[in-house]
């Protein structure tokens, strides 16, 4: 995604942007501003390089005084919104981590975040001041904006995709906990969604953690139940039994099984990569009462190594009567992906309910 997000930044965008610069800072030079920006193995540079490449840009075509630079920006921000103009937080990550700028800079990612996301850029600072950054986000936790509120969260998420990591918080999130609780029944799905996200970050590294949330929370709204459930999700994914148990699904009771019967049969049984096949299940519960459950199907993945690694594709998530018989197909591709190599060899496909694995195949894959 991040390849084809970079092509927007082109020629024509830089002459536009450089104009729109022009109109409130009239000596800006925007044809040689553009060739700058374009200059030096432009074609090469990633999304995020490309960013930090205007952004620097942008400092020697503006006053070198940085809050005469941030006034230019100020005057133009709204006209410049949406995810194209992140090198705008980027500019004050870049140029404003003097410690006399510090009051600035707070108050340009403010701002800088409701028209695009200022969520890497507040990170360099998070890295340099962890403490007084986070007082920072407790206070943005409580602003009238959504996106500014969002920002509490999203910029100290611990695990942030494409953003640095902030390794003090996998080590101990426990600072990121009071902007959380602000956070916990925010009326905008916006936030809640920043907020389960950070959640399921903090569960990676101290899963104990967010289920003493669950704990504490659960109940109390139904906002902070839908981010619980959310922040959660890789815990339920990967079955931990405490997760399960705290959002209601069945488990084997007095050494019954949940399920009572299941099978699960692939055709083809041999194919080649790039191919499809059909999976069937069907299963059937125990009797007695009604059982919330999660069905999906695995694959163990063979590796470059000749390892396998098992992946769970969701099937059905629902409560449903005691005794009831599920059945259903699913087609699965085996083209390759950006995120998933496919290699020849036997793999197993397995049908999970509640994280135990009730039945399998085999299947084996072909090279091309």
């Amino acid at each position: 995604m991040a390849d084809a997000l970079k092509e927007m930044y082109h020629e024509a965008f830089l002459l536009e942007f450089g104009a729109k610069v022009q109109e409130v800072y009239p000596t800006f030079a925007v044809k040689a501003f553009a060739a700058a920006v374009l200059a030096d193995g432009w074609s090469e540079l990633a999304l995020k390089a490309r960013m930090r490449r205007i952004s620097t840009t942008l400092g020697r075509f503006l006053p070198e005084q940085y809050a005469d630079a941030l006034a230019i920006l100020f005057a133009m921000e709204e006209s410049c919104v949406g995810f194209p103009y992140l090198f705008f937080p980027d500019f004050v990550e870049v140029y404003g981590q003097k410690e006399a700028d510090w009051a600035l800079s707070m108050q340009a990612l403010e701002r800088f975040t409701a028209k695009s996301s200022a969520e890497f850029a507040v990170r360099v600072f998070l890295l340099r001041d962890p403490e007084r950054m986070m007082r920072q986000m407790t206070a943005w936790a409580q602003h009238e904006n959504e996106h500014v509120r969002r920002l509490a969260s999203e910029g100290c998420r611990p695990r942030l995709p494409w953003g640095q990591s902030l390794p003090m918080f996998k080590r101990d999130p426990g600072p990121l906990l009071p902007v959380l609780e602000l956070l916990k029944a925010d009326p905008s799905l916006y936030v809640r969604k920043s907020v389960a996200n950070n959640l399921n970050d903090i569960a990676k590294d101290h899963p104990a953690v967010v289920l003493g949330l669950v704990r504490r929370w659960q109940g109390s709204d139904p906002h902070t139940d839908w981010i619980l459930r959310h922040g959660c999700r890789t815990l339920i994914r990967q079955a931990d039994p405490a997760a399960l148990a705290l959002f209601g699904y069945a488990a084997a009771e007095d050494e019954e099984a949940l399920v009572a019967a299941a099978e699960i049969t692939v055709e083809p049984a041999t194919l080649a990569i790039g191919d499809s096949c059909e999976l069937n299940y069907a299963l059937r519960l125990r009797d007695g009462a009604a059982a919330h459950i999660r069905v999906e199907y695995g694959i163990y993945f063979v590796k470059a190594n000749g390892r396998t690694s098992r992946k769970l594709f969701l099937l059905s998530d629902k409560t449903v009567p005691g005794g009831s018989r599920l059945q259903g197909a699913r087609t699965h591709r085996w083209a390759d992906l950006t995120t998933r190599k496919h290699y020849p060899g036997a793999h197993k496909m397995v049908l999970c309910v509640n994280g135990v694995e009730v039945a399998e195949a085999g299947v084996v894959v072909e090279g091309n």
